[in-house]
């Protein structure tokens, strides 16, 4: 059973940093590239960050490029998201997903992450 778990969430000051973790079991991790989005209040889902399966190519968008950071440890089958100088508007739910050809099959349940004052 493919399961992907996200940790690390949490309230934290506008300027502060937080280190979001997946955490996968049931496939190959190695073999697969990864992605994190976010879902704000009210608001859609917004692609934040990729990483191909070697971990040696990311992307991020342009709102947190700077700020944030995607790695993974392949022998830890782990994904991880450091965010640095968070700002009000990076308050939202996210989520890890696995890449399945041109989409993402496997979603995780979410990691809230407000910052606020």
């Amino acid at each position: 059973e493919v399961q992907l778990v996200e940790s690390g969430g949490g309230l934290v000051q506008p300027g502060g940093s937080l280190r979001l973790s997946c955490t996968t079991s049931g496939f190959t991790f190695s073999s697969y590239a990864m992605i994190w989005v976010r879902q704000a209040p009210g608001k859609g889902l917004e692609w934040v960050s990729g990483i191909n399966s070697g971990g040696g190519s990311t992307g991020y968008a342009d709102t947190v490029k700077g700020r944030f950071t995607i790695s993974r440890d392949n022998a830890k089958n782990t994904l991880y998201l450091q965010m640095n100088s968070l700002k009000t508007e990076d308050t939202a739910v996210y989520y890890c997903a696995k890449n399945y050809g041109m989409g993402y099959d496997y979603w995780g349940q979410g990691t809230q992450v407000t910052v606020s004052s």
